[in-house]
């Protein structure tokens, strides 16, 4: 009898196998979006003083069509910005490659052909292409030699006009939220005591000083300029850079732009900060009210040389200019744009928003990934939980049984070997 039952239970289990089998073709399923991989972005900030790069993230399958960017990281490039390097265009490009090899690091490889590289040159590189073409022109060939050298999707270098930087900066701020020098041997707004060997041509460059440029000089020929601490001289030409003498509207700001009138709440950034950090950190002023901000300037202004290094050690290369800055800071804020009192309230100073830094960068970026399509998502296969765990138990009774059934066979083994 027991011999039969041993024999009945392998095709009984294969049809419980089989019926199993047909159950789970039977249990209904759905499909499961898989977690959104990332994809990848990174622009290099060519300013005046520095370049930092920017890796930026978002997810590839996007939302409502539109990526949701973040900072991904951050690398400032050692040195000055690109245009220091027109005499030597191929250091610009060397000065790049410590933070291109820092993304290659971050970004996953298998994302570097599809990450799109850009350089966007601002302030000093707009200078240069207006003062020597051709070192601009050069500059960028240099830096664009390195940028194609590494395995991402380089999208080009540009020199970005101030409108659009003005306009990705504006964009930035709004999704993180939901020189110039006067040739009379002299430089008003540099310390007394600071003095600097500079080309003419760029003296002359400089909105201050185009007017006293003579019609003929040695472009080559380096010339000595040197501090004089003299506010109310710096600020007769820095006030000289705004034009209030027409406006074709109801109201302009300066140039014959129009402007409403500032209400609301205001981010000012890049170097707006960086000139107010140093009032009131390095300077230890405070920079609350219009009139302290002006206050706050003539002090900075009235500082030698010598006070300054004292102050800031460390920060050798960026003294000569913070008088410059804030009076430039200053006389925009106040007559530029006619921030009074109460207005000048709603204005805060910030170097981040949450975990990105303001700038035109992200900005930028932002309106890239509107070009960049969204991959389909990854989906599989799933089911519910109730059926799932049937399952699951139906085939542990069926391995127990499969157990069972051996150890039944062994034993009757054993046992009609022994007779």
């Amino acid at each position: 009898m027991a011999g039969k039952v041993l024999s009945l239970l392998p095709p009984l289990l294969l049809a419980a196998a089989g019926l199993a089998g047909l159950l789970l073709l039977c249990v209904p399923t759905r499909d499961v979006r898989e977690p959104p991989a990332l994809k990848y972005g990174i622009v290099l900030d060519a300013g005046s003083s520095h370049t930092s790069m920017f890796i930026y993230k978002w997810p590839a399958d996007k939302e409502n069509d539109t990526g949701i960017v973040g900072q991904h990281s951050s690398c400032d490039v050692h040195g000055g910005g690109i245009s220091s390097y027109a005499d030597n265009p191929s250091r610009a490009g060397r000065s790049l490659v410590e933070c291109l090899d820092q993304a290659l690091q971050q970004v996953p490889k298998e994302r570097h052909r599809d990450t799109p590289l850009y350089l966007g040159a601002t302030a000093g590189m707009r200078l240069l292409n207006m003062t020597s073409p051709e070192a601009s022109a050069n500059v960028l060939a240099a830096v664009t030699q390195t940028l194609t050298q590494y395995p991402f999707d380089f999208r080009g270098a540009h020199i970005l006009s101030g409108q659009e930087e003005g306009v990705f900066g504006w964009v930035t701020a709004n999704y993180l939220l939901e020189n110039f020098i006067k040739t009379h041997g002299f430089h008003p707004c540099w310390p007394r005591g600071y003095s600097a060997q500079v080309l003419p041509r760029d003296v002359y460059a400089s909105p201050c000083a185009a007017a006293q440029q003579p019609q003929a000089f040695n472009s080559s020929a380096r010339v000595s300029l040197s501090g004089a601490s003299d506010p109310a001289l710096c600020r007769s030409l820095v006030a000289g850079l705004f034009n209030f003498s027409s406006c074709r509207f109801s109201r302009c700001s300066f140039n014959g732009i129009f402007q409403p009138p500032v209400a609301g709440k205001f981010i000012a950034f890049s170097a707006f900060f960086y000139t107010m950090d140093f009032l009131r950190t390095v300077m230890g002023l405070s920079v609350a009210t219009v009139q302290q901000l002006e206050a706050a300037v003539v002090t900075v202004c009235n500082q030698t040389w010598s006070e300054l290094q004292a102050r800031a050690p460390g920060q050798r290369a960026h003294l000569p200019h913070y008088c410059a800055g804030a009076m430039f800071v200053q006389q925009l804020l106040s007559r530029g744009y006619g921030f009074h009192e109460r207005a000048f309230g709603g204005v805060t100073f910030q170097k981040k928003a949450g975990d990105a830094a303001v700038g035109w960068a992200l900005g930028y970026m932002l309106n890239l990934t509107n070009l960049i399509p969204a991959e389909p998502p990854a989906l599989r296969k799933g089911t519910d939980f109730g059926a799932w765990v049937v399952l699951v138990l139906l085939s542990t009774i069926l391995l127990l049984a499969a157990t069972v059934l051996l150890l039944c066979r062994a034993c009757a083994a054993k046992v009609s070997s022994a007779i």
